[in-house]
């Protein structure tokens, strides 16, 4: 498949911590805490490797905080439905959750759910 987002990762978000995908390799694989420094170093490392856009899969509402930073630090993340993305044969576990899902991104094949915009007018 053609790749469509070459600087993308993959977050499996976490109530307790959030795995991020940068590649496919074991080592492209981190863990990180849930409190504001820790989502500061996540978007901090995200654009010090070059990714420009970010795909988050999360069953509650544990994504809302790092999404809001994620913007900030533009990196254009898209939340997506969990049974898009939970389609992993074998023993699943969060870092092959979140290198799935920076695959599927990579490959443009995530559709962003629906979040609406405080923002605009109605």
């Amino acid at each position: 498949m053609p790749v469509v987002h070459c600087h993308a990762a993959g977050i499996d978000v976490g109530s307790r911590s959030h795995f991020v995908a940068i590649g496919q390799n074991k080592e492209d694989v981190k863990e990180y805490g849930v409190y504001t420094e820790d989502l500061h170093r996540l978007c901090k490392d995200l654009v010090s490797a070059g990714k420009t856009t970010t795909a988050l899969e999360s069953t509650g509402s544990y994504w809302q905080p790092l999404f809001v930073l994620l913007q900030q630090y533009n990196l254009n993340p898209i939340l997506v439905n969990g049974k898009f993305t939970k389609y992993v044969k074998g023993r699943k576990t969060d870092v092959q959750d979140c290198q799935w899902i920076q695959k599927l991104h990579t490959m443009g094949m995530l559709e962003r759910s629906f979040i609406p915009d405080l923002f605009t007018e109605m």
